[in-house]
């Protein structure tokens, strides 16, 4: 039954969030959270995580915690409807991490294709020497698909929202929870992937027409930005570079502000921002013939932009104001999380027969073996 569902997501405290972010995830979790038709929803920021790769600058984790709690505050997701907590404030999902450890090979987390590509990124061993692959990366971030599973499992996830670039981690999760089920008796509940239903907001580029936003590229529009901030990165954004004139034909794959008009425009914004045409793809169609120029595309892209990120950007405004309250409404949350957590991790040990001094039966036992 829907009413049975437990949604688990999260990100990163590695910076602000952007408008990837909230195509990709965050969108569709405030959507999610006010249909309703769920048990439980956990939203979560994974510092524990972030530390896998900035262990040794911890302050910026730190830092980051109050932006990623301000901006999953500001899109609009309610702590009276939704769990927010912070994963390190969670000792349960270390222990699981590491019961789990036993399941799950060191050719398997090799194998995965986000830990593979970030180790070749990182420049983490040859892929082709088998032995050195790998074999710089700290165990922290070479395990973090299992930190992934302990994080999912540990709520009784049901459905967890991803991007496309996630697929494996989950893919990994389900492994795990069968493997444990199998040894161990159905202990675990098996997650899915729920994905963004439009394939633009799957991956959305740098404004520089890169495959993936970045920080350090420069190429992010901020959800926390001012509209003047973002004004300059829209007008920069890169289009067709063979459009030169306004009369030439344009093109629209790889065209990054089509991408982005993909992801945001709605019917409606043609008649209130551009009402010489009633659809994207008659839009499309006319930029392809020639005779639309780039800027006037643009312009029109930052009032749709402007009208989705300005209610953002107030609330915001709101929440900064008491920042106290922000971390009481994570301390709250996370105390939630450590119940739930706590519960799952107790059937984990009933399972795996650890729980020593919860078992009456085997110190009955044990004290008959030796009363005789």
């Amino acid at each position: 039954m829907a009413d049975d569902k437990i949604i688990l997501t999260g990100d990163r405290p590695t910076g602000k969030l952007h408008i990837g972010h909230y195509v990709g995830s965050l969108r569709n979790r405030v959507r999610i959270q006010n249909e309703g038709g769920f048990k439980n929803m956990y939203v979560f920021i994974a510092d524990a995580q972030a530390l896998t790769d900035n262990f040794d600058n911890p302050e910026k984790v730190r830092q980051n915690i109050i932006e990623v709690a301000l901006d999953y505050l500001s899109v609009g997701l309610d702590p009276n409807k939704v769990t927010l907590f912070i994963q390190s404030q969670i000792p349960e999902l270390t222990e699981l991490t590491f019961y789990y450890s036993n399941l799950v090979t060191v050719a398997r987390l090799q194998r995965n294709p986000t830990v593979k590509s970030e180790i070749a990124l990182r420049g983490f061993g040859s892929e082709g020497d088998e032995q050195a692959f790998g074999s710089g990366i700290p165990v922290g971030f070479f395990t973090y698909p299992i930190s992934q599973a302990a994080d999912i499992t540990a709520f009784k996830a049901t459905d967890v929202p991803v991007g496309e670039d996630q697929k494996p981690m989950l893919e990994q999760a389900v492994e795990i929870v069968r493997s444990f089920n199998r040894i161990y008796g159905e202990t675990l509940v098996e997650p899915k992937a729920v994905l963004p239903s439009n394939s633009a907001c799957m991956r959305l580029p740098g404004t520089d027409g890169k495959a993936k936003m970045s920080k350090s590229l420069g190429n992010c529009i901020y959800l926390s930005e001012t509209a003047d901030e973002m004004h300059k990165k829209v007008m920069s954004m890169y289009t067709d570079p063979l459009h030169v004139n306004v009369s030439d034909p344009g093109h629209i794959e790889g065209n990054t502000v089509f991408t982005y008009l993909d992801a945001f425009c709605k019917p409606d914004d043609f008649g209130l921002y551009w009402p010489d045409f009633s659809s994207l793809d008659e839009l499309k169609a006319a930029y392809e013939k020639g005779g639309i120029g780039d800027v006037k595309v643009k312009k029109f892209l930052e009032k749709i932009l402007n009208a989705e990120l300005e209610p953002i950007r107030q609330r915001r405004k709101e929440y900064e104001k008491d920042i106290p309250s922000v971390y009481e409404i994570l301390k709250k949350g996370s105390e939630r999380a450590e119940e739930a957590a706590a519960q799952t991790l107790s059937e984990v040990k009933k399972a795996m027969r650890i729980d020593y001094f919860n078992d009456r039966a085997l110190i009955e036992e044990q004290a008959r073996r030796y009363g005789d």
